[in-house]
C-alpha cells in the first residue's frame, strides 16, 4: 500500500513511513493511493469477532507486508486490552431506530484512544526498528492531547509536546494532560484558541530545517495512522446492526473533520452507509460550507463542547481531494486561497458530491443542553454535550429517514464535562476508576504566547531528538 499527498508535491511512502511523517512535506495529508475493498461476505465474516480481531482484519489491507499478520493481531490485541467495556465499542439503544456507539471506554474516556492507542505501540515499533526517536508534536482542543500523552508517555522511542489553548478546555482535559509525569511528557498551554495551536504546530512542520533537526511526527487526525484506526469501529457497528445487508446511517460530532472523515473512507470500501452527518456546536463552518460552498473562517466561540471549537478542520482537505477527483492542483488553489484570504470556494461539481454523503447540522448551546436532558429522562443514558450534539443531529436525520437507523457516536464520558452535565440534568457524573483521583495530583506545564518561534525554542530546548 502507498500512500499520496493531497497536494502531489510530497514523494509516495509505505504506511510506516507516511505514520511516522505525518503531514507531508508539501503541507498535505497522505491518504491511501488505492483504498482497498471489503466484500460483503469479509464484511458479514466480521459479525460476533473480538473488537481487536476485526481491528487487525480491516487494518492489515492499510499496512500491506510491512508487518506480518500475527504481529498485527498481537499489537491490536495489546492496544485495545487496557479498555473498560467488553465489547470496546458498546452500541446502546436510547431510541427509535435511534443509537449510541460509546468510544469512551478506552484509558482517558474519548474515541482518541481508538486510534491513539494503536498509533502509539505501532509508530514505537517503526522507531525501535530504525534505532531512531522522534519527537512528537501535536494540538489538541481536549482530548487529542490526554490521549496521545496516554499512549505515548514513558515510550523509549519518542518526546511528547502537545499545545492547547489556555483556559479553553475542561478541567479534566487539562488535567489529564497536565497531571501525568513522565519525563517525556510536555504540557504546552498557548495563549490562543485551538485553530492557534494547530497553526503553530504546521508552522513548525512547515519549517523543514526544524522539523528534520527535531524529527518532527504528527498525531493529530492529519496522520492516517490516526483515520484507519478509527474506521473500523463504522464496520463493528454497522454490522451488529445488519450490515453490509442493512444501510446504516451515522451521526458524528465534528470538529476536526476527522472522525466523520473514517466514515466515509469506511463507506468506500464497501460498508453500507446511507448518510453521514457531521454534526456541529455553534463554531458551524462545515455547515455553512455545505449549505453554500462557501468554507469562510469566522471567529471561534467558546462552548460547552470545547472539542468542537475548531474553524479550520484540518481534514476536510482530504474530502476536499476526494471530490476533486484527486486533483491536487485543485487543492493547492483552494489551500492557497484560505492561507490568504480565509475563504475558499467550493466549485459546483464537489459540492454536489460531498453533498451525496453527507449532511450537516448545527446544534445551539440550548439545544445541546437540552439534549443531555431529554437523552437522561427517556432512557437513563447521561452524555456529555460533544454527544448530545451528535444525538440532537442524529433525531433530524431521522425526521428525514425513519426507516435507516442511525449511530450516533458518543465521543466522551460525560464526567469530562461535569458542570455542563450538571446543569442539565442536577447530578454530576463521576469518573472511573483511577481517574478519580485526578483532582488531587500535581500539575506539570507550561505557558507559552501564541507565537510559533517561542514555540520552536521549547521544543528545541527539550527534545532529545537530534540531526
Amino acid at each position: 500500500m502507498r500512500y499520496i499527498s493531497t497536494r502531489g508535491e510530497a514523494p509516495k511512502l509505505g504506511f510506516s513511513e507516511a505514520m511516522l511523517v505525518g503531514l507531508a512535506r508539501d503541507g498535505g495529508l497522505y491518504t491511501p493511493l488505492t483504498p482497498p475493498l471489503a466484500s460483503p461476505a469479509e464484511i458479514r465474516a466480521l459479525s460476533g469477532l473480538p473488537y481487536p480481531k476485526a481491528a487487525s482484519r480491516l487494518i492489515e489491507p492499510f499496512v500491506g507486508d510491512e508487518i506480518d499478520h500475527a504481529e498485527l493481531a498481537a499489537l491490536a490485541e495489546d492496544a485495545y486490552a487496557e479498555f473498560r467495556h467488553a465489547a470496546t465499542a458498546p452500541l446502546v439503544q436510547i431510541d427509535d431506530n435511534l443509537f449510541l456507539l460509546e468510544l469512551f471506554h478506552g484509558p482517558t474516556l474519548a474515541f482518541k484512544d481508538f486510534a491513539m492507542q494503536w498509533l502509539g505501540r505501532m509508530m514505537n515499533r517503526a522507531l525501535r526498528r530504525r534505532q531512531s526517536r522522534a519527537t512528537i508534536l501535536g494540538a489538541t482542543s481536549g482530548d487529542t492531547g490526554a490521549a496521545a500523552i496516554e499512549a505515548f508517555g514513558g515510550q523509549s522511542q519518542t518526546d511528547v509536546f502537545i499545545l492547547y489553548p489556555h483556559g479553553r478546555i475542561s478541567d479534566v482535559q487539562r488535567r489529564q494532560m497536565t497531571t501525568v509525569d513522565q519525563p517525556n511528557v510536555h504540557a504546552v498551554a498557548v495563549e490562543g484558541t485551538f485553530d492557534d495551536c494547530q497553526a503553530i504546530v504546521k508552522a513548525l512542520f512547515n519549517d523543514l530545517g526544524f522539523r528534520d533537526a527535531m524529527k518532527l511526527s504528527g498525531v493529530n487526525s492529519i496522520n492516517w495512522g490516526r483515520i484507519v484506526a478509527q474506521i473500523v469501529y463504522y464496520f463493528t457497528s454497522a454490522v451488529a446492526l445488519g450490515a453490509p445487508d442493512r444501510r446504516v446511517s451515522f451521526s458524528v460530532p465534528t470538529g476536526n473533520f476527522g472522525d466523520v472523515l473514517a466514515g466515509y473512507y469506511a463507506k468506500r470500501m464497501g460498508l453500507s452507509i446511507d448518510r453521514l452527518a457531521i454534526a456541529t456546536n455553534e463554531n458551524d463552518i462545515l455547515v455553512r460550507a455545505l449549505a453554500s460552498g462557501l468554507y469562510k473562517l469566522a471567529g471561534v466561540k467558546a462552548t460547552q463542547s470545547p472539542s468542537m471549537d475548531i474553524q479550520v478542520s484540518s481534514n476536510f482537505e482530504r474530502l476536499l481531494f476526494e471530490a476533486y477527483d484527486r486533483d491536487a492542483g485543485a487543492l493547492r488553489a483552494l489551500m492557497g486561497s484560505l492561507a490568504q484570504s480565509g475563504e475558499f470556494a467550493i466549485a459546483p461539481g464537489p459540492l454536489d458530491a460531498i453533498r451525496r454523503d453527507f449532511d450537516a447540522y448545527r446544534v445551539d448551546e440550548e439545544t445541546c443542553a437540552e439534549e443531555i436532558g431529554r437523552v437522561y429522562r427517556s432512557s437513563g443514558v447521561v452524555v456529555d454535550p460533544h454527544t448530545a450534539i451528535g444525538v440532537a443531529a442524529a433525531r433530524r436525520a431521522l425526521a428525514r429517514d425513519p426507516a435507516t437507523p442511525v449511530v450516533a457516536l458518543a465521543t466522551a464520558h460525560p464526567a469530562k464535562f461535569p458542570e455542563a452535565v450538571a446543569r442539565a440534568i442536577g447530578r454530576r457524573p463521576v469518573l472511573p476508576g483511577r481517574l478519580g483521583e485526578i483532582d488531587s495530583r500535581p500539575e506539570r506545564f507550561s505557558v507559552l504566547p501564541n507565537d510559533a518561534a517561542a514555540a520552536a525554542r521549547f521544543v528545541r530546548a527539550h527534545a532529545r531528538a537530534a540531526a
